[in-house]
């Protein structure tokens, strides 16, 4: 018998817009949580794996992953956003702003900008900006998401909608470039990326098609999950899923992300780090059992101000399940009920996200 004292998570009806929350449950990152990323995702960027190589480019030390940072500041949010999340439906302007280090401490905290309530009446959309922080007060991600929540009561009264209006790219000039990045030694280090291609190699409408699938354990996403102290039931409580519509947890769309993202390092690896996401979209669910395989499309190549030695890559990254796109077409955009265009139903994610790689 509950009592009272136990939270059960916000639900719809407990936003408000401007409102703020601060997240609970400060994190400090060791070495052992990217060894245990790199575990379970296959990540192989040597940014993050090798204390050497990341001082040869002016880092202190080797880098936590770009999305793992990501995922723990994301997994504090959990609890007071997405607590009763149906689905997380997008995000926009993800800003990479500052390196994150092994023994540096993670809080977060996140605005309400906007509500919607489904016509259902059971449920709503909650539009968040989302910061993290490290433990000298400066920020190091930020973030909007919206995320779809059920009502408590659903013959509660409709709320005004409020629907932010986000920006579809993040302009080049806005791109976070680390000032401790030097690439004067790039040329005799660039053996241990594995690759040899840079910025102006590469051209937009280019494809990579990205070889070898990894198929999705239920112990590595419940574990990765886990990992970033996210608390989404929908991840974990089988019992709870059993009565829902797919009848079957959910994979946290981050760990579809990360998993694509580690895929996709082939033919992509000089890519030194993420600097933004213009827009992500989870775009049909996955669950344990589903093998992903990943292909990226170059959107755009641009200068860096004030660098001639690195510049940005804007990329689409796409993942699907359960068919290789190296041995059969997978269209990103099918025609649906009525001529309605839509994605593909083997596609799981659809991110659009700008990287900085060296230049000739």
């Amino acid at each position: 018998m509950a009592n009272g004292k136990a939270t059960t998570g916000n639900y719809f009806e407990d936003f408000q817009v401007g409102q703020r929350l601060r997240h609970a449950t400060p994190r400090t990152i060791h070495g052992g949580d990217l060894a245990l990323y790199i575990a379970l995702t296959g990540d192989r960027r040597p940014l993050s794996s090798s204390t050497e190589f990341a001082r040869s480019l002016g880092y202190s030390r080797e880098c936590v992953q770009d999305l793992l940072a990501f995922h723990m500041v994301f997994g504090k949010t959990v609890a007071d956003i997405s607590a009763n999340a149906v689905a997380n439906l997008g995000y926009a302007r993800v800003l990479f702003q500052r390196p994150v280090y092994p023994g540096d401490t993670l809080t977060a905290e996140s605005e309400v900008i906007g509500l919607r309530e489904l016509s259902d009446g059971k449920r709503g959309v909650v539009y968040v900006t989302s910061r993290g922080h490290n433990q000298k007060g400066q920020e190091v991600i930020s973030f909007h998401r919206w995320v779809m929540v059920e009502k408590r009561d659903p013959a509660a009264p409709a709320v005004a909608a409020v629907v932010p209006v986000l920006a579809e790219a993040v302009p080049v000039a806005d791109l976070p470039v680390p000032a401790a990045l030097n690439l004067s030694r790039f040329a005799e280090l660039r053996w241990a990326t594995g690759g040899n291609h840079l910025w102006d190699d590469y051209a937009a409408g280019e494809r990579i098609v990205h070889h070898g699938g990894m198929t999705l354990e239920e112990a590595d996403h419940t574990t990765a999950t886990r990992l970033y102290q996210n608390s989404a039931r929908v991840h974990f409580d089988q019992h709870a899923q059993a009565s829902t519509r797919f009848g079957k947890r959910l994979v946290y769309g981050g760990h579809v992300i990360s998993v694509a993202h580690a895929l996709a390092h082939g033919g992509l690896e000089n890519v030194i780090r993420m600097a933004a996401w213009n827009g992500g979209q989870h775009v049909n669910p996955t669950f344990a059992g589903d093998t992903l395989y990943a292909w990226t499309d170059v959107l755009e190549r641009a200068e860096l101000p004030g660098r001639d030695d690195l510049g940005a890559l804007r990329l689409r990254l796409v993942a699907v399940k359960n068919v290789d796109p190296a041995r059969e077409p997978v269209s990103l955009e099918v025609v649906g009920e009525g001529g309605k265009p839509g994605y593909d139903p083997r596609v799981v994610l659809v991110l659009d996200w700008w990287g900085l790689i060296p230049r000739r």
